[in-house]
């Protein structure tokens, strides 16, 4: 009897579109972060694979529900914590596909391919983007919507209500007005917390384009995730590309960026695009306060004092300097270029930009700065 199998892939998906058709609106995007997150997971991890499901294939609550409806249909599983624990395998309606309803179970060979993917990706992950190839840099490409930037956070001078804390006097002593001079509930305040400003400047430079595309990628995905962040790049001049990287598609927001960056592969004036950025913005108060991330090999054109200048300047400024080197990633990298010497007294982290992990990284420098 011959059976017709089913990958785990096409399980996956099956199940994104038949969460579609039960009227939830499941795109192409959604459907290939889930496929990533899964595999990132690991099939096996039944509560993994529902809890991501929710997470990247669901936009409202009312999706939530539909989900878990569907889920349990489709895989013949309960929802991870009730009673029944059953591992994850093809639904019901796979065994109608196969002549007769009957044959042996391709579950374990679902699982072989999604360790594989799996392992596949985590290899893609930690690989200098430098030495991929043109398929590898379109599969990393399609990894970017995995990230997820958080706001660094700044605590402002406004005092909002607070389960714990200082003493709020004023409403505490409305209380015990309101009560007749009665004792009450003693109120507490505490300073708010708002979102801190990133500005990300990106050298875009000859030495630098072999990272280029996935670095405005990078920029595309924080521009996203907040309304705090700015984008500049800097090659032999400077170029702000945050209206362009606001576009929702990434590929198009890479084209309107690639539009307005005169100076693509360029050489590289660290120090003259640092100057226009302090005098034009920075000063007016975008650096103020803010977390800079500079993505630099720290290669420069012209003297190194100059671009020790300005990032004193810089430093004095932000809150926080962060410098990103491809090159940092690699064991036997050494700090001797005489830009990077000049610019490090003035970084307070230090960190790799070469991979995709290193990206991740990145993130969580920013967010805890």
């Amino acid at each position: 009897m011959t059976v017709v199998a089913r990958t785990a892939e096409e399980i996956l998906l099956g199940f994104a579109r038949a969460l579609r058709a039960a009227g939830v609106a499941v795109t192409a995007d959604r459907e290939r972060t889930y496929l990533q997150a899964v595999a990132a997971v690991g099939l096996e991890d039944q509560a993994a694979v529902y809890a991501v499901g929710r997470a990247t294939l669901c936009g409202s609550p009312a999706d939530l529900e539909r989900h878990d409806l569907v889920y349990a249909a489709w895989f013949g599983a309960e929802r991870p914590g009730t009673a029944r624990k059953a591992p994850l395998r093809p639904p019901a309606s796979m065994a109608d596909l196969q002549d007769g309803g009957s044959g042996e179970s391709s579950e374990e060979d679902d699982l072989e391919d999604v360790r594989a993917m799996a392992s596949a990706t985590e290899v893609l992950r930690h690989r200098d983007i430098a030495s991929m190839s043109a398929r590898e840099r379109a599969t990393l490409a399609t990894m970017f919507a995995t990230l997820r930037p958080r706001s660094p956070r700044r605590r402002t001078h406004r005092l909002t209500a607070a389960r714990r804390g200082r003493i709020d006097a004023r409403r505490t002593l409305r209380e015990m007005i309101r009560r007749h001079g009665e004792p009450g509930p003693i109120r507490h305040q505490r300073r708010d917390e708002r979102a801190r400003k990133v500005v990300v400047l990106i050298d875009v430079s000859g030495s630098m384009n072999a990272y280029t595309d996935s670095l405005l990628r990078l920029g595309h995905v924080w521009c996203r995730g907040s309304a705090s962040v700015e984008v500049f790049t800097v090659g032999t001049r400077l170029t702000h590309v945050t209206r362009a990287l606001q576009q929702r598609d990434p590929d198009r927001a890479l084209v309107a960026a690639g539009q307005v960056i005169p100076d693509w592969s360029g050489g590289t004036r660290l120090a003259d695009g640092f100057k226009a950025f302090l005098e034009r913005w920075g000063r007016r108060g975008m650096a103020r306060g803010a977390v800079v991330v500079i993505v630099s090999d720290g290669w420069e054109r012209g003297e190194p004092e100059g671009l020790a200048q300005q990032m004193r300047r810089l430093h004095a400024l932000a809150h926080h300097v962060v410098w990103a080197n491809p090159h940092r990633g690699h064991p036997a990298y050494a700090p001797v270029q005489q830009g990077i010497v000049a610019a490090l007294p003035y970084v307070d982290t230090f960190v790799a930009g070469h991979s995709m992990a290193a990206f991740a990284e990145l993130l969580e420098v920013v967010a805890d700065a």
